[in-house]
């Protein structure tokens, strides 16, 4: 009996400091994709915030779809907006980049705030002269565990859409300074205790500020999120061999 409780004691340690190890801080590996400010819709005009100019699901290949409204800084063939989100050769360079949101040690919300948002300065295709690389791309893809009551919200430019189960819920499109949109996943008709998919994709289009803020309740999931099987048969592991080293 006292090698049962021993065990169980073992394995409830190993699940509490994984959950301490991810308690504070949520960490998100997303993927940067820079461009040339020559591109048709870098550094164009300044059209403010603009609705609209993606569908209200997600594609196929988990891609904003763009629709057919105009705006004077997305100039051009519609299909330039694919490649945004995709790597093409001779367009655009890619890296990745990790956001760690932080509760500060207690609470709910997580955040992650830089009102300086330039990750690849002087990295990729360059500043190209300018202070900063204000050309460039953002995108996250993650999951979450839905258990009621959950918010997000953004304040930033340029262009951020949000979406959850495939649902435009957030829509900051267009060049223009920070602003701010937000959702309460309460009005989304999601069920408790399932899985669904967060999706953010966000642009830096025009000199000369990049604002990044999240603030969110929801526990996403961190990227790349640890297998818990693994973490399971580890922790059943290391108390196996504790008992066989006591039998032996």
């Amino acid at each position: 009996m006292k090698k049962y409780f021993a065990g169980l004691a073992s394995v409830l340690l190993i699940f509490g400091l994984v959950g301490m190890a991810q308690a504070d801080t949520i960490s998100l590996t997303g993927t940067i994709r820079d461009f040339n400010s020559s591109h048709p819709h870098f550094e164009s005009s300044i059209d403010g915030h603009v609705t609209g100019l993606v569908e209200n699901q997600l594609g196929l290949d988990e891609k904003p779809v763009r629709t057919t409204k105009t705006t004077s800084s997305m100039p051009g063939d519609l299909s330039l907006f694919n490649e945004w989100y995709n790597d093409v050769v001779g367009v655009n360079m890619t890296d990745s980049f990790t956001i760690t949101l932080d509760n500060g040690g207690s609470g709910n919300v997580y955040s992650y705030s830089n009102n300086s948002f330039f990750p690849i300065d002087n990295k990729l295709l360059g500043n190209e002269g300018r202070s900063h690389n204000y050309h460039f791309t953002f995108e996250i893809h993650t999951s979450f565990t839905y258990l009621g009551g959950e918010t997000f919200s953004f304040t930033g430019d340029d262009d951020l859409w949000v979406f959850i189960d495939g649902q435009l819920v957030v829509d900051l499109g267009g060049i223009h300074s920070a602003i701010s949109g937000s959702v309460n996943l309460d009005t989304l008709g999601l069920e408790n205790g399932n899985d669904y998919n967060f999706d953010l994709f966000f642009a830096e289009r025009h000199t000369t500020e990049s604002n990044f803020r999240i603030d969110t309740s929801i526990l996403l999931h961190e990227t790349p999120v640890p297998e818990p099987t693994t973490m399971l048969l580890l922790g059943f592991g290391l108390i196996g061999l504790a008992g066989l080293r006591r039998k032996f």
